[in-house]
């Protein structure tokens, strides 16, 4: 399998009076980061590499080098100048192999990692994107997706028939990192939207719904969630 790149560097902002990484806010009883290391390998995920920021130390005291979990885990640290969510990722590149998994801090997702990465592998292309038919269920949905293919995808320039999300986990060759330059703050989601340009974004849509920690509600699904489905999550 894929090394996965996990993007922890956000804070609990939305969360106040909470000042810790999202990383660590807890979830029954256990700090996030932990369910989200103990669903990776059971993924059959052997590589992880967590990019962090402010107060990133904190996660780093907590996982260690990731053998508690089964996993082999590395750091990526933002430095002085905060570079967005491509620039931290390719900051991090050699770390990683050619190809690898992206995901989000403050994301649960409960999708066949197996299965996405199959998929990406026969559609050959630089980069695969899952999407989820949200209907605008958990968040606004930003995609139109049409046989198979991403037809837009757009976080501000909605339309009535985005009926699909980003679902929050992504495969991305290091060869499309050439499009983010050095140095500069550049966001995922314009990565992809390049990609998608190029005819280079492939998709897969997963039938599983997502869960996240970004808000009190988010949490309260999620704790439900795990309390209900996998003991020790």
């Amino acid at each position: 399998m894929f090394p996965v790149v996990i993007l922890a560097g956000g804070l609990a902002t939305r969360l106040q009076p909470l000042t810790i990484p999202k990383a660590l806010i807890e979830i029954n009883r256990e700090p996030f980061i932990v369910h989200q290391l103990r669903l990776l390998q059971r993924n059959g995920i052997k590589k992880v590499v967590l990019c962090v920021g402010y107060l990133g130390k904190m996660i780093k005291d907590l996982v260690g080098d990731g053998a508690q979990f089964g996993l082999e885990v590395d750091y990526s640290f933002d430095g002085s100048k905060l570079l967005g969510t491509a620039g931290a990722i390719k900051k991090a590149l050699p770390k990683l192999s050619d190809n690898f998994f992206v995901m989000y801090g403050d994301s649960y997702l409960t999708c066949d990692f197996a299965k996405v990465q199959e998929s990406y592998l026969a559609q050959k292309k630089q980069a695969l994107m899952t999407v989820f038919h949200n209907e605008g269920q958990w968040d606004v949905s930003n995609i139109e997706y049409c046989d198979g293919r991403i037809i837009k995808y757009d976080k501000q320039d909605l339309t009535p028939v985005m009926h699909h999300i980003d679902y929050g986990l992504g495969i991305i060759n290091q060869d499309a990192f050439v499009y983010v330059p050095e140095n500069e703050v550049f966001d995922l989601a314009k990565l992809y939207q390049l990609m998608l340009q190029q005819n280079q974004l492939a998709a897969f849509e997963v039938k599983e719904r997502f869960y996240e920690i970004g808000s009190f509600n988010g949490i309260k699904e999620l704790e439900n969630y795990l309390a209900n489905s996998i003991p020790n999550s």
